[in-house]
């Protein structure tokens, strides 16, 4: 059950990174500035965030077959509408589409794995989703950044919205929202459905008071910065002006962070579990990942493909961690209402998307020196980029410094005190 979900995280995942890929070319087809695919890419985290609290609601009273299942069609639709158009506000819109869709993946993932595993596996099993999102965001950015390069960015996408109407007639088939006998320690979790709404209200209520989901939250959304914005937007862009490097080699660097992820979440998670502690996993991989970034944006290491490959995967590796965040969020709220206390987790984590996509591509527009390519696209130099992108190392030093301030959970729910 989880395994299919964690499948359609994959999917969702693909089209949340397809702009990266093609940015020249929307920039030639739209007729528009950084700021503006910046923006348009963005419209992906402004249906996908605010979505997050609704989505945890109602997975925890309906279950997740029907929702992932409706999920999954309206990423198919809104990508298709997203391959046919070259009318920017029409390509926002669809690309809201995909966002509201793509809420429910990962959020069902974990709900899944909350009503179907047992409890001390949580966080090892969000690690393990993580894995499949990345292989999916790794393997699609770099056939993508092919296919465009052969038959143009509209038709690459279209092929992305049919892979959708095949995924959710097998999502409906196969997935169940629990199993039909349970043992009492996971009983709790599983009651969810029947809950009333007022009474879901009040324990949401309880967890946006929570000062812990908060700050949890916002350290999850500062690890996540180098992936919203670096690897799902502007990488391949930034290695091919500033590295020189060709579009599908761009994506292939770039796909390092994917990889990196997806055999660092998992251990993190494994670790962390093994280990019953949440926040050191935090600290040594914030440093870390802000050392190496801080390394790649500045230009500190030779311009070598195995340095450049080495450093993306690193940084990928050790932000992987973030995946803690996950069984933090969960750990500090009830178990009826995990669906919940995850969604309100993600919600603050992908904040980082809707704030930065838009405003690195705003700084590159304000340091950009009016210096401009084939079809009028802009370039921007090594410079430009230093600017606005300084901005991913700062963030993950400042999520080491407000992890001091994280309680120490040891792998223990509220509910087990």
């Amino acid at each position: 059950m989880c395994g299919l979900a964690a499948i359609f995280y994959c999917y969702e995942y693909l089209l949340r990174i397809i702009p990266s890929v093609m940015i020249p070319q929307l920039m030639a087809s739209f007729e528009v500035t950084s700021y503006s695919i910046g923006s348009m890419s963005a419209f992906y985290y402004y249906a996908y965030t605010p979505a997050q609290i609704p989505v945890g609601l109602m997975l925890d009273k309906y279950g997740a077959r029907y929702i992932l299942t409706m999920a999954t069609l309206l990423c198919a639709l809104g990508t298709l509408i997203f391959g046919q158009t070259d009318v920017m506000w029409i390509a926002c819109l669809s690309r809201f589409i995909v966002g509201f869709g793509s809420a429910f993946a990962f959020v069902g993932v974990l709900k899944l794995a909350t009503n179907w595993l047992p409890p001390e596996r949580f966080a090892l099993v969000s690690g393990l989703a993580t894995t499949l999102g990345m292989l999916g965001a790794m393997y699609g950015k770099i056939h993508l950044a092919h296919i465009v390069t052969v038959t143009g960015w509209q038709s690459a996408v279209m092929i992305c919205g049919y892979v959708g109407l095949f995924l959710a007639p097998i999502i409906w088939l196969i997935v169940r929202n629990a199993p039909t006998t349970t043992k009492p320690k996971t009983h709790q979790a599983i009651k969810a459905p029947s809950m009333t709404y007022y009474q879901l209200l009040k324990e949401t209520k309880l967890i946006l008071s929570n000062p812990q989901v908060w700050l949890n939250g916002i350290i999850g959304c500062l690890f996540f910065l180098p992936t919203s914005v670096f690897a799902e937007l502007w990488g391949d862009h930034y290695l091919e002006s500033v590295y020189g490097l060709p579009s599908e080699m761009a994506a292939k660097a770039v796909s390092m962070i994917f990889l990196g992820w997806a055999i660092g979440g998992p251990l993190a998670g494994w670790l962390s579990d093994h280990l019953r502690r949440r926040k050191l996993p935090l600290q040594i991989g914030s440093i870390i990942s802000a050392v190496l970034l801080a390394a790649l944006i500045l230009q500190w290491t030779p311009s070598d493909l195995f340095w450049i490959f080495g450093i993306l995967f690193s940084v990928g590796f050790f932000s992987g961690v973030e995946v803690v965040c996950f069984a933090i969020g969960k750990e500090n709220c009830s178990s009826a209402v995990a669906g919940t206390a995850i969604a309100t987790t993600n919600l603050l984590i992908m904040m980082g998307g809707v704030i930065f996509q838009p405003l690195i591509g705003k700084a590159l527009d304000m340091f950009w020196d009016n210096q401009v390519g084939v079809d009028g696209i802009p370039i921007y130099s090594a410079a430009s980029y230093q600017k606005a992108m300084l901005i991913l190392p700062l963030a993950l030093m400042a999520a080491f410094l407000l992890s001091f301030w994280l309680k120490e959970t040891c792998c223990k729910g509220i509910d087990d005190l």
